[in-house]
């Protein structure tokens, strides 16, 4: 079921639809949410299990990063499209611009129909305590399910951060207070894997995420890397997500036409390539990227997946896009 871009258009009025969609809205908040029969219409995108927190989410988690500048209108579009395709899986962060105050009106309605997961970027406990406590406020819930020390990639940041009066004792004492269920690590860039390594050796967290998509395996110490976390997150049973599945590359001189921060595949036989490549990783799941235009494509994909492309088919795509890297030459 493909989505045509303009049902997630934030600058077009509706008319009177709006009026029905507000009644409709109104019946699901009275009588619980009537989607589950909808998606039984539409592809529906596969589920794992979550690592050990007992959900089965979806293989594609929508990453509402993409939300960061969108209007409430927008944020609507964007999540009913979730619920057609039955994601239930939500990755936002306190520093993501908007995204928080957008998903929070969704909640009152729709809470138990995702997963619910935020980041802090705070690295003291006290800082961090303010961010999970201003999060819960902004998404008008009493928990969240998953919390994320967010971008955990400079030394100086993790020793801050895991050491005494650190971001981790705030989030360890979130859980013990039943405001987090459970408790992750993100990061980017090329030491990424080996800091997760490190993670994974001071904390039994329950899910990391990181950056992955086929520039990334060419590299062969950074696939290595990512292979190690991979292994010993399948060991403990920790969920792995991954990120920039469609990443082109840097923006460079070129005009953004897309709010990512990066230049995104954006051709549709692209993105089903790329995603349907990282949906073959078995028990790994991939956020969608960071701006509205692009979900409806991305989830396009993700639900017509059946097989992952062969290394031939990636390596073609690789030098037809020209995709080249993220961050600078490899460490």
């Amino acid at each position: 079921m493909a989505l045509g871009t303009g049902e997630l258009d934030v600058g077009r009025a509706r008319g009177g639809d709006d009026d029905e969609d507000e009644r409709e809205r109104e019946q699901d908040s009275e009588r619980g949410s009537r989607y589950p029969a909808r998606n039984a219409e539409g592809p529906m995108i596969e589920t794992r299990p979550f690592g050990r927190t007992g959900h089965m989410s979806t293989v594609t988690l929508f990453g509402a990063a993409a939300l960061a500048q969108a209007t409430q209108v927008g944020a609507d579009r964007a999540m009913e499209a979730l619920l057609r395709y039955g994601v239930n899986h939500i990755d936002t962060a306190a520093r993501y611009g908007d995204s928080e105050l957008r998903i929070g009106p969704w909640m009152a309605r729709h809470r138990k129909d995702f997963f619910l997961a935020t980041k802090t970027g705070s690295r003291t406990a006290r800082e961090a305590r303010d961010d999970i406590h201003r999060s819960l406020e902004r998404l008008r819930v009493d928990h969240v399910d998953l919390i994320q020390m967010h971008s955990l990639s400079h030394p100086d940041d993790w020793d801050t951060a895991m050491g005494p009066g650190g971001a981790l004792e705030a989030l360890i004492e979130a859980r013990q207070q039943k405001l987090v269920r459970f408790i992750g690590v993100t990061g980017h860039g090329w030491t990424i894997a080996a800091m997760h390594r490190r993670s994974l050796a001071r904390f039994d967290f329950d899910s990391v995420l990181l950056p992955y998509n086929i520039f990334f395996h060419q590299n062969e110490r950074y696939r290595q890397a990512f292979d190690e976390v991979l292994t010993i997150c399948r060991e403990r049973n920790v969920a792995v997500q991954v990120i920039k599945s469609i990443a082109r590359g840097p923006w460079a001189t070129m005009a953004r036409t897309h709010t990512t921060w990066y230049q995104p595949l954006e051709a549709q036989a692209d993105i089903d390539l790329a995603v349907h490549w990282a949906m073959g990783i078995p028990g790994v799941f991939l956020n969608t990227a960071g701006d509205l235009d692009l979900l409806p494509r991305f989830l396009d994909a993700a639900g017509r997946f059946q097989r992952r492309p062969s290394d031939e088919e990636m390596a073609v795509m690789l030098g037809q896009t020209r995709m080249t890297s993220l961050f600078g030459l490899p460490t």
